[in-house]
């Protein structure tokens, strides 16, 4: 499988196409970073996956060896995933900023990672263009409190 990841901030511009009160799922907060892994898995969109504390499902890569997470169950969030085009929606002037430990840890893993955030999404995807229908118990407990529909048009579904 081919991938680039890089760490990125979603934009101001982005945050101002989806407001909280239109997409309530999304995760940002006013003057809190939306820290992503940035997956280009060479569809023709990226893939943001965000950075969370006090993660409490399964659809996430959590982190098991760092200092936060012995505390407050961090990881990488798969249930609010970003999909976007445009690269303005990306902060290019501001670094992301994430713990050493968890980098590292997501430096590690990056492989499993990529591989569970396509199968997320290609499930998702999958379930909801029919060609791959999931029962339904299992389609709301894995996708209830997703992002992926606001992004529907973009997947191309």
């Amino acid at each position: 499988m081919e991938f680039d990841s890089y760490l990125y901030l979603l934009s101001s511009k982005f945050m101002q196409d989806y407001p909280i009160s239109s997409y309530p799922e999304l995760m940002y907060k006013q003057g809190r970073p939306y820290t992503c892994l940035l997956i280009d898995s060479h569809e023709d969109y990226f893939i943001c996956v965000p950075f969370r504390s006090g993660i409490r499902h399964k659809n996430s890569f959590l982190f098991s060896d760092t200092k936060r997470s012995k505390r407050i169950n961090s990881g990488l969030d798969y249930s609010k995933i970003v999909i976007i085009k445009e690269p303005g929606y990306l902060d290019s002037t501001t670094a992301a900023i994430v713990d050493q430990d968890e980098y590292n840890e997501m430096i590690k893993n990056l492989p499993t990672i990529v591989r569970e955030v396509n199968n997320y999404v290609d499930t998702y995807i999958g379930h909801t263009n029919g060609t791959a229908l999931l029962h339904p118990k299992e389609f709301t407990r894995k996708y209830q409190f997703s992002t992926l529909p606001y992004f529907r048009n973009i997947m191309g579904i």
